[in-house]
């Protein structure tokens, strides 16, 4: 009769107490390449131990069953002589015993498992060669149990993080409970859509505290190896990667591209990220901005008097006041140079945006420490608002920098808001930029002469040219107006260029009709002197070719000028002088200029503005002044010329304080060449009676 134990398809077998094989089914008979029963029990039971490659498993299979009466899962290598090979086998065994506990005999199973064995003992080995390989490229491997959290960490992975080999456990926690908590959430997501297999490899980049207390940033990849059969993970095997060098590199990138170097803050590019987050979070909270566009007042003379080393330095200090002014959440910015911005967040309340105003001021407007040296500047600020002025990044831009324009025309030191009446004065300086380029072709350009007198004599041997623009629509433009523009559009090279040639030829006329000293007085442009090229040795050449010499030109600057220390603007200078040209500091008084300056270059005339002419009246402040000027100028072989005479008291003060010409409307206003000449003959009938 058949019985279960002969229709297994695993091998089974019966032994007596002793050891003999007693029974063999015909899966293990097959097994080991037998046709019977009874021929394979002759065989094994010769020599039961040399069946196994390794004699002590048969013992250690015998000590387990003789121990716990029952014995899983005992896998051994084996012998099969008939067929000359050896295969991999699990057996499964447990003593049988009668009522009384007696022994009667062993039973167990016989499992070959060849294939599958190797094919493990293959992934052992191909993981320990990868994880091997992995190691000598300085990653750390780690291999985790997904569903029981059991991880192991490489001793290279553990070492990363300055940790020894006993000093982490082999727990998921013990690395995940050390990641940074900005970077948890974006590291399980990661994870989450590698199990759910959206992504075919798992790969994140995280922080992970070190056992110094650092942060080092990490690359860690990794794959799912096995799942159960519902498909969640069951195994995960990956590395880490050290990546701090690049990511300090890409921070250090970031920070460049982003911050100023010098002074640290945010520059041109961060600002304008920073501005479009605040006008969001505005709109989300109906809170106002102020967009602040600060610029220092007199940054240049420091950095052409003291250099480039001490302008940094005070750039530096200037940017740290500023941030003082201002709250943690306001944004300080430098746009380059001596030009700061800054964003006032919840600037709803005009009292407190007015205090900063001041406060900016007064911080920037106290003593600069730049080593040895103590220096003063100030500071103008333009200042639009959001939404009020405009609800564009740029068009807010616009309007800070047209209000900078008012605070700095205005006499700097200041702060001005934009309103729409300065919108309206941009687009006018915009519409009379592009008039002005047309100007020169169009010949709308005139020249007027205004007469400087000699005071004690009533001579005129001495007049100023003065610019005139004749515009079709709007008729005489003022220069106060046109100047500026063109100085900032770079138009003042051509005009200044037409200016002198005019003047040149007018004044070899004058001399044949008012005596061979005639001269007359052109304006140069800080900016010309900026285009050495225009001018620098040509003038003196143009007058020679008309058969005049130097003197029959005076050349007047600004005192701004004197504090120019580029070498080109003293060598252009020099020039001029060598050509004979006098030189005319115009506007005295009112600039920044010093003994030093003045005894640098080679003047001729000092011109006193006529700010300090115009209230003149014995024993007034402003007469002393004029005094103490004119007696400074003779003292340094200077003769001087007083602007904006218009009274016959404001003559006779000046006369007898012992000035040298006058200029204004007492004498004449500015005139044309025919009026000029009108003037010149009446003045002349005037003086011989």
């Amino acid at each position: 009769m058949s019985t279960l134990f002969e229709f297994l398809p695993i091998g089974a077998y019966r032994t007596s107490p002793s050891g003999v094989v007693l029974r063999a089914n015909a899966a293990l008979v097959r097994m080991n390449g037998y046709d019977s029963e009874a021929e394979w029990l002759a065989i094994i039971n010769q020599a039961v131990h040399a069946w196994y490659v390794d004699p002590q498993r048969r013992q250690q299979l015998r000590d387990v069953l003789d121990r716990d009466n029952a014995v899983i899962d005992f896998v051994s290598e084996v012998r099969r002589p008939r067929l000359g090979d050896h295969i991999w086998v699990r057996e499964a065994a447990h003593a049988v015993r009668d009522a009384h506990g007696q022994l009667l005999y062993y039973e167990g199973t016989i499992e070959d498992i060849t294939a599958s064995h190797l094919a493990q003992v293959a992934l052992a080995q191909s993981e320990e060669r990868w994880k091997l390989a992995l190691e000598s490229t300085g990653d750390g491997v780690w291999d985790w149990h997904v569903q029981t959290g059991v991880e192991y960490y490489s001793r290279r992975c553990k070492e990363i993080y300055g940790f020894a080999e006993d000093e982490i456990p082999n727990r998921a926690d013990a690395l995940d409970g050390r990641t940074h908590p900005d970077d948890v959430a974006q590291m399980q997501r990661a994870r989450e859509a590698h199990f759910r297999g959206e992504t075919e490899t798992y790969t994140n980049e995280h922080r992970i505290l070190c056992k110094d207390g650092s942060w080092k940033w990490v690359m860690t990849r990794g794959m799912v190896i096995s799942r159960d059969a519902q498909g969640l993970p069951l195994r995960m095997i990956g590395t880490h990667t050290d990546i701090s060098d690049r990511k300090n590199a890409e921070a250090l990138v970031w920070r460049q591209a982003h911050f100023d170097a010098l002074t640290g803050l945010p520059n041109r590019r961060m600002l304008r990220q920073r501005l479009d987050q605040a006008i969001q979070h505005s709109q989300q909270s109906q809170q106002e901005l102020a967009i602040l566009f600060i610029d220092l007042d007199h940054f240049k003379e420091v950095n052409d008097t003291l250099g480039h080393d001490n302008g940094d330095l005070l750039l530096v200090q200037a940017a740290q006041r500023i941030l003082d002014c201002v709250r943690a959440d306001d944004t300080v910015a430098r746009m380059g140079g001596d030009e700061f911005t800054v964003v006032l967040c919840d600037a709803h309340d005009a009292l407190r945006v007015e205090a900063v105003l001041h406060n900016i001021l007064a911080q920037l407007s106290g003593a600069f420490q730049l080593g040895d040296e103590q220096v003063f500047v100030s500071a103008s600020i333009g200042v639009a608002q959001y939404p009020h002025n405009a609800t564009l990044v740029e068009e807010l831009f616009k309007h800070a920098d047209q209000a900078l324009y008012v605070a700095k025309g205005a006499g700097r030191n200041r702060f001005s808001f934009f309103t729409p009446a300065l919108q309206e004065a941009a687009q006018l300086r915009a519409r009379l930029a592009a008039d002005l380029r047309q100007a020169l072709q169009l010949q709308q350009f005139e020249l007027l002469y205004q007469p400087i007198v000699h005071l004690v004599s009533g001579h005129v041997h001495k007049a100023e040219a003065l610019l005139r623009w004749h515009h079709p629509q709007r008729g005489t433009v003022s220069p106060a107006q046109f100047i500026p523009i063109a100085e900032s559009t770079g138009l003042i090279i051509d005009i200044g260029e037409w200016v002198f040639q005019q003047a040149a030829q007018q004044v070899a006329h004058w001399r044949g009709s008012y005596g061979s000293d005639f001269q007359i007085s052109v304006n140069k442009s800080p900016v010309q002197f900026h285009r050495p090229e225009k001018t620098c040795g040509v003038w003196g050449a143009r007058l020679q070719a008309l058969g005049l010499s130097g003197s029959s030109i005076a050349i007047e600057i600004t005192e701004g000028l004197l504090l120019d220390t580029n070498e080109e603007v003293t060598q252009q200078l020099q020039a001029l002088r060598a050509a004979g040209m006098a030189i005319s500091l115009d506007d005295f008084g009112t600039g920044y200029s010093s003994l030093t300056y003045l005894q640098k270059f080679d003047i001729d005339f000092i011109k006193i503005d006529q700010s300090f002419v115009r209230n003149l009246t014995a024993a007034s402040t402003d007469l002393a002044l004029c005094k103490a000027i004119i007696l400074l100028a003779h003292d340094l072989g200077m003769q001087v010329v007083a602007e904006g005479v218009e009274t016959a008291e404001q003559r006779d003060l000046l006369m007898a304080a012992g000035c040298d010409f006058g200029q204004g409307y007492w004498f004449a206003r500015p005139l044309s060449v025919a009026a000029f000449d009108t003037f010149m003959h009446d003045h002349s009938e005037k003086n011989r009676l």
